[in-house]
């Protein structure tokens, strides 16, 4: 077995050798790669990696910062291993838990094993209440139901993590993503410790583009493949709406009243159109869906297993 570790690092060169040294000591015993991703750290990170990266470590420098969700794409894309364990840098991951995560997912026959951080050593005000907020939140709209969505500490089978489709900043919703691949996933408790080094690079600042990506996850999930069922449905209903608000008017207008001056006129005429819009959205949404798969080859299903015997030419 060959474990690949994709850690993303953006400034965090306090951390580096004492990572390279934790890594060395809890993976000893596994036949392991480790793929660093700079992603444009401006503290001298890249050198303090060459430095002390032992024979084992790949490095991948960004020309500049693209996000943690493009450097986990990039670092997971470079990973030759069968397992692919994702981690930060900051050691406030125990790379200690791999090995147990590991053993986990090949106990259970799992495809993924995702952290769940015990006794979290982060903020209350800005970290941890608003991260179980979010938890709770994506939770319910997404029916995925794993308690810690911000731990970057997992294990992957390697056709996972290679097929999760990770780009914009959907590290954060990774769950979601094994839940539409269709792998089998858990969660298992993982130690955290506090920041010795640096700075966070997360604050409340990522709340309205937490929501935002979140929405879309809502909508690719339940509407990935018939965007038609969505904006058809809603379509419809606003259309079939302002015509009955229309024919009103109209019967009212026959009968002898004014209704020029009511507002009413104005809302019926507003879900007409809207109705018309949402329905031709639906059908471009739906154009688009086709050319995703067809111009791609891909398929709108992944098969686990066949059994049986094979066909002979």
């Amino acid at each position: 077995m060959k474990l690949s570790v994709v850690i993303p690092v953006m400034n965090e060169k306090e951390s580096i050798k004492p990572l390279f040294s934790a890594l060395e000591e809890a993976l000893s015993a596994i036949e392991h790669e480790i793929i660093m991703v700079d992603d444009g750290s401006i503290d001298g990170t890249v050198a303090t990696i060459k430095k002390h990266a032992p024979s084992n470590a790949k490095l991948l420098v960004f020309n500049k910062n693209y996000g943690q969700t493009t450097a986990l794409a990039a670092g997971i894309d470079h990973a030759a291993g069968e397992l692919i364990a994702t981690m930060d840098g900051d050691l406030q991951n125990d790379p200690a838990d791999i090995p147990a995560m590991i053993a986990y997912l090949i106990e259970n026959d799992l495809d993924v094993v995702a952290g769940r951080r015990v006794g979290r050593k982060d903020g209350m005000f800005l970290r941890k209440i608003p991260s179980r907020i979010a938890n709770a939140l994506i939770r319910t709209m997404t029916d995925v139901h794993i308690h810690d969505y911000g731990c970057t500490l997992k294990v992957f089978k390697k056709d996972v993590a290679k097929n999760l489709g990770l780009y914009g900043e959907l590290h954060r919703f990774i769950p979601i993503l094994v839940q539409l691949y269709g792998a089998r996933m858990a969660e298992m408790d993982v130690r955290h410790h506090a920041r010795k080094y640096g700075v966070s690079k997360y604050g409340l600042g990522r709340t309205l583009k937490v929501l935002s990506d979140l929405l879309f996850m809502v909508f690719f999930q339940k509407y990935g493949q018939k965007p038609m069922h969505l904006f058809g449905t809603l379509g419809f209903l606003t259309f079939f709406l302002g015509i009955a608000i229309n024919l009103y008017l109209l019967a009212a207008k026959l009968a002898g009243q004014e209704i020029g001056g009511r507002p009413l006129l104005t809302l019926g005429v507003i879900l007409t159109f809207t109705g018309i819009q949402l329905i031709t959205t639906g059908f471009i949404a739906e154009f688009i869906m086709r050319t995703y798969y067809e111009s791609q080859n891909k398929k709108p299903y992944i098969i686990r297993e066949i059994v049986g015997k094979k066909e002979h030419q």
